[in-house]
């Protein structure tokens, strides 16, 4: 197997580059693995699933075939990709999955660096009208794209999470002017099972972070008799390098009832989602097919990949990034609303003006000029 240059491709690489592409698909280092030595239905019609084989799953769709020639090249960027993390309440029958974790993926035209940054969960953005679920369209939260396109008429109990991501899709293209070009979604139970698979993840905490729902053994607490919040000891972050497993990565990233907010939030999901990256690449799990295997079987229905090239393709086109270029990138933003009148949230100039320079192809020269949109840990 040979690269657009001819030169043999190393495997290691594919898990660097599976998570650099596919940063958003977060598991993808452990699907390329499994597409580069599978010459099964997978790979000839280029539809990537997550699970068993033959395992019944929610509907993808259907990824862009490949053209003919070396894998990875017609992939020329730039390359967006969209990560949604989905609060998937599987107690509740019919529950619509909502866009509780909104990412993005930034590749500039070299394919030599990445940009990964958040949008607002409670972000106001004008949601396109959407036929397929009945939704005619209007000015709401980012997070309720994804259940509004969720909706399957006639089916009230049977929710579409790839239907919602496809009106998500493109109500955070039609914000942010960037085309969407490949995406995947993850649910919270992916997260935490993909974690503890992996051995437990470490990180930076990088601030006190007080858990609403957890308690120190990691069971939930309960809701006050009241209804007024929940009740009982809670599980507590402290600041400093820890190694955290499945539940309390998964919590520790959640919070937003904390110092900073809803912003704070999304600065520590994507320092998750890099350590997550660093772990994969640690585990050399490229070289370790059987466990790739064992993984993948384990995640099941927790993750899609909703479209786009081939995840494999993906791979071999970045294969010539590493860690240490993916840089992540905290927007500015602020409520909208007074006193308790909240309807959301909103960037502040400077988050819209990196968006602008990342369309441009100029995000590496903005952030010189504001460095502190960096997240640095």
């Amino acid at each position: 197997m040979t690269h657009e240059g001819g030169a043999a491709r190393p495997r290691w690489r594919l898990g660097l580059a599976a998570l650099a592409a596919v940063v958003l698909v977060v598991a993808a280092a452990l699907v390329i693995t499994r597409l580069v030595r599978d010459d099964g239905a997978e790979r000839r019609t280029g539809t990537v699933t997550a699970g068993t084989p033959g395992a019944t799953a929610t509907p993808r769709p259907t990824a862009t075939p490949s053209p003919t020639g070396p894998l990875g090249a017609g992939i020329t960027g730039p390359l967006n990709l969209l990560l949604v993390g989905v609060d998937t309440r599987v107690s509740v029958p019919g529950w619509e999955p909502h866009g509780d974790a909104v990412l993005m993926l930034h590749v500039p035209a070299g394919l030599d660096r990445a940009y990964l940054f958040s949008l607002p969960r409670d972000l106001l953005v004008d949601i396109p009208a959407f036929p397929k679920s009945g939704y005619r369209g209007g000015r709401t939260k980012l997070t309720h794209a994804m259940s509004y396109g969720s909706r399957v008429p006639g089916k009230p109990k049977e929710p579409s999470t790839a239907q919602g991501y496809e009106l998500l899709r493109s109500t955070v293209s039609g914000y942010t002017g960037l085309r969407v070009d490949a995406g995947a979604v993850i649910n919270f139970q992916g997260f935490e099972k993909l974690i503890d698979l992996l051995g437990g993840v470490d990180i930076h905490v990088d601030q006190r972070v007080v858990s609403l729902h957890r308690k120190p053994d990691g069971k939930h607490r309960e809701l006050a008799p009241s209804g007024g919040g929940y009740v009982g000891p809670q599980m507590v972050y402290e600041k400093g390098e820890r190694h955290l497993n499945g539940w309390q990565a998964l919590d520790y990233a959640r919070q937003r009832y904390i110092t900073g907010g809803d912003y704070a939030r999304q600065r520590h999901q994507q320092q998750l989602i890099k350590a997550m990256t660093a772990k994969i690449l640690d585990e050399d799990l490229a070289r370790q097919p059987d466990r790739v295997e064992q993984i993948m079987a384990s995640l099941g229905d927790t993750v899609i990949y909703a479209g786009g090239p081939r995840i494999v393709d993906l791979a071999y086109a970045l294969g010539g990034l590493d860690l240490g270029r993916l840089t992540l990138v905290a927007l500015p933003g602020a409520g909208v609303g007074k006193g308790r009148a909240y309807k959301g949230e909103q960037l502040k100039p400077l988050g819209r003006e990196f968006l602008t320079a990342l369309k441009a192809g100029d995000a590496e020269q903005f952030l010189a000029a504001h460095p502190t949109l960096k997240v640095t840990r």
